[in-house]
Parts: structure tokens; C-alpha cells; sequence
């Protein structure tokens, strides 16, 4: 082997070219990549297009030559997790990973299969929730590891998606029973420490039971990793609060409590030292913390709050200091994230379950009848164009390599100039 080659094998696969778990490389919605088209339809700038059998909402995520993603039938008896080709849109692997005797129930709405795949060299990662969590080999698609025990009521359906990071996998179980953050070994996928949420809930009614049939208690968010006061800090959204955990022994570190917040699906981002994050739905609510210190940091943490057209279900975007989101009647906005003065907001239309994502220099928003709304950044509202997708947008796409992998409620898409 050449010295060139041995150099070549040993760097680590560009940021650009891969979207390797649920919203991009840095968990934020923002990919390096270049290329990308600006117009497309079913036709027009489509490399490949593949079906993907059954019913899956979770985002694909791009590694090497594969494009992995989950799916399931749609009494969610049966959960698979499939391998498309990237460079041909070929189904390499289409694996079943569990037959799920008596599944729980889930909304027309959600999916059994919309959390999304986490993937690094040689292995994938894919949950269900509680019905499934499993490890794959990406060269052979062969099991390495299962976990079934996980107790929790997802009450409408899970949606929270998996970390890695070092040796560990992070999951959030927000149900309506149990309500708890997990760390896994990620090679063996044995469990290295669990820690159930503090906050009370404060919605028991007169019978002892919780209110509002488990909705007050449940969250479908995917935790992320940030660096904060100098060390690494799992962060992770739950009902009614923002918690902080030591990763390695999940300690809770600090914790925000929004008590209106409920069903939270935001993913937080973190920019200039501002972490920022949705409550839910009913009367959804943005805020901006400085996170940092010990103990319920209500007070001395939040910055700022709105609840202007703020979204429910998508997450939010930060670039070069403003924030992006679009709320679910089709209204996009522009805050500065500093201040959390609103720049500018105008209808773009539609209903919005995917998030926004930056890829190019350009901001792309996806909603569930298909459209792709692409936006210029900055302060000034500018729209460049308009596409449209048969079947809609219910999963969070991926851009990587000068390539968009869209994935509608029966196809994915390859679509490149």
C-alpha cells in the first residue's frame, strides 16, 4: 500500500459530504457542501428516485456510499431498516430487525419509523422507541446488537432519534408512563447509565392520574452535544424542561423549566453562546438561554422569549446570527438571535413537520404537500425559488456532497444538477 493511499484511508469523511444523523453533521441543520441545485421538479435535476416500501418519517443519513434510513408497515408489526446506494439509488439491504407482537398505538399523523438512523464508519444505529434498538454492520447489514426492554409508553408514537458520541449512544424516552435519558456502550449495546427526569410534571388530577391522557409528559426531541463552561454537556429537551447531563455519568448538570412546554419535537441549537429551543404545541413558545451553572437555573438562564409565529413541530435554524423557523401555518420568520427582535416574517404556505435546513448559501424550508421554498439569507425576505415533490415532506432531508437526498412519503430522491 502506497504512502498516499495509507494517508487517504486514515483522514476522517469531509463534514460536506455526509449527513451522517438526524439534522447534519452538527446536529444544527447546517451542511458544508456546494453544488446543490436551486430548481427542481419530479423530473428536472433528479439523479435517481427509489420507492421505499411502507411508512417512515425518519431523515435518511449519508455515509460513504450508502444512504441509510428506517421505515416500518403502518400497524407497526413490522420494522425495517434500509440501505439505498448512493451513488445509483440501488436498495442494497432491507433488513427486518423486529416483529412487534402487540405494537402501541401511534397517530395516522406519526410513523412507527420517524426516528431517524445515526451512522458512522462501519456501523448504523437505528431505534423505534421502545419497541426496538438495534445495531448494524454497513458493509454486511448483519446485527450486532438488539435492545427490546425499554420501557415507555410513546403514547402517539415515538420520534426521538439516537447520539453518538465517543464510545456512548444517548436516547431520550419521553412517554407518558416514564420519563428518562440512556447511555448505551455503543459496541456491545449494553446500558452505561440511565437517569429519569426531576421535573414535576404538576398535572396529576384528583384520581392520582396525570391530565391531558399522558400529552403533558411526553417529548419526541433528539438530544445534542455541546460544549458548555468547558466541558462537554448533554443536552437534551424533555416535557416542561431543558435538562444538562455529564455524558459519561449522566448527572444532571442544570435544568430550565418551561412548565407550559409539552410534546416538544425541537432539536436545540447552540450559537454565540445562546442555546435556543421550542416548547411544543398548543401556544409554542421560543426561547434563548445562556446555559451554564447548577441546579434549576430558571432566572439567570433565559435571555429572551417569544411566542410570534413560532413553529411546533420543526426545529429552528441559526445562521451568521439570525434565526430561522417557519410555524405551522406556513409563516417564515427571521429573528435576530442576540436580541430576538424580529427582522421579518412573510408566508411561504403549507404545513411543516421537517426541519429547515443551510446548505449552499441558500435556506431551504420543506413542507408536507412538497414544496421547497429556497430563501436567501440575511435581512431582507428573498425568495429564490419554488419546487415541488409529489407526496410531501413529513422527514427531514439531507444534503451532502453537491447532492439533496429528499425523502417524501413513499420515495427518496437524489436530486443534483
Amino acid at each position: 500500500m502506497t504512502a498516499a493511499l495509507v494517508v487517504a484511508l486514515s483522514l476522517p469523511v469531509l463534514a460536506g459530504d455526509t449527513w451522517p444523523q438526524f439534522r447534519g453533521p452538527r446536529g444544527d441543520g447546517i451542511s458544508d457542501c456546494t453544488g446543490l441545485p436551486l430548481t427542481w421538479n419530479d423530473k428536472e435535476n433528479v439523479k435517481w428516485k427509489t420507492f421505499i416500501h411502507d411508512k417512515g418519517w425518519s431523515s435518511p443519513a449519508v455515509w460513504g456510499d450508502q444512504v441509510w434510513m428506517t421505515t416500518a408497515t403502518a400497524d407497526g408489526h413490522e420494522l425495517y431498516a434500509v440501505c439505498a446506494d448512493r451513488d445509483s439509488g440501488r436498495i442494497v439491504f432491507d433488513v427486518k430487525l423486529f416483529d412487534i407482537a402487540r405494537p402501541q398505538y401511534c397517530i395516522a399523523f406519526n410513523s412507527y419509523a420517524s426516528p431517524s438512523p445515526c451512522i458512522e464508519d462501519g456501523r448504523v444505529y437505528v431505534t423505534f422507541g421502545a419497541p426496538g434498538t438495534a445495531c448494524l454492520d454497513t458493509h454486511t447489514s448483519r446485527v450486532l446488537w438488539t435492545r427490546t426492554d425499554f420501557v415507555c409508553n410513546h403514547y402517539r408514537g415515538a420520534g426521538s432519534s439516537p447520539l453518538v458520541w465517543n464510545d456512548l449512544l444517548f436516547m431520550n424516552f419521553d412517554g407518558s408512563d416514564y420519563q428518562y435519558v440512556v447511555a448505551l456502550d455503543k459496541q456491545t449495546g449494553r446500558t452505561v447509565w440511565r437517569t429519569d427526569r426531576d421535573v414535576d410534571f404538576e398535572d396529576l388530577g384528583r384520581d392520582g392520574r396525570p391530565r391531558g391522557e399522558g400529552d403533558f409528559r411526553k417529548a419526541f426531541a433528539t438530544p445534542r452535544m455541546f460544549r458548555i463552561d468547558g466541558q462537554d454537556q448533554l443536552v437534551s429537551l424533555g416535557s416542561k424542561a431543558i435538562y444538562a447531563y455529564e455524558p459519561l455519568t449522566g448527572r444532571e448538570i442544570w435544568r430550565v423549566e418551561v412548565k407550559s412546554s409539552f410534546s416538544g419535537s425541537d432539536t436545540p441549537v447552540m450559537s454565540d453562546g445562546l442555546l435556543f429551543f421550542t416548547t411544543g404545541p398548543g401556544n409554542p413558545e421560543l426561547l434563548a438561554i445562556r446555559p451554564g451553572g447548577h441546579g434549576v437555573t430558571n432566572d439567570t438562564n433565559i435571555v429572551w422569549r417569544t411566542h410570534k409565529r413560532v413553529s411546533s413541530r420543526s426545529s429552528v435554524l441559526v445562521v451568521d446570527g439570525l434565526l430561522y423557523m417557519v410555524n405551522d401555518a406556513g409563516i417564515a420568520s427571521c429573528l435576530d438571535a442576540k436580541t430576538g427582535e424580529e427582522v421579518w416574517h412573510d408566508r411561504i404556505d403549507g404545513d411543516y413537520s421537517a426541519s429547515p435546513i443551510y446548505a449552499d448559501g441558500r435556506i431551504y424550508f420543506f413542507s408536507e404537500e412538497g414544496w421547497t421554498t429556497v430563501l436567501a439569507p440575511g435581512r431582507q425576505f428573498k425568495v429564490l425559488a419554488r419546487n415541488q415533490l409529489p407526496d410531501g415532506f413529513m422527514a427531514t432531508p439531507a444534503a451532502a456532497g453537491n447532492a439533496l437526498f429528499l425523502r417524501t412519503r413513499t420515495n427518496l430522491y437524489r436530486i443534483q444538477k
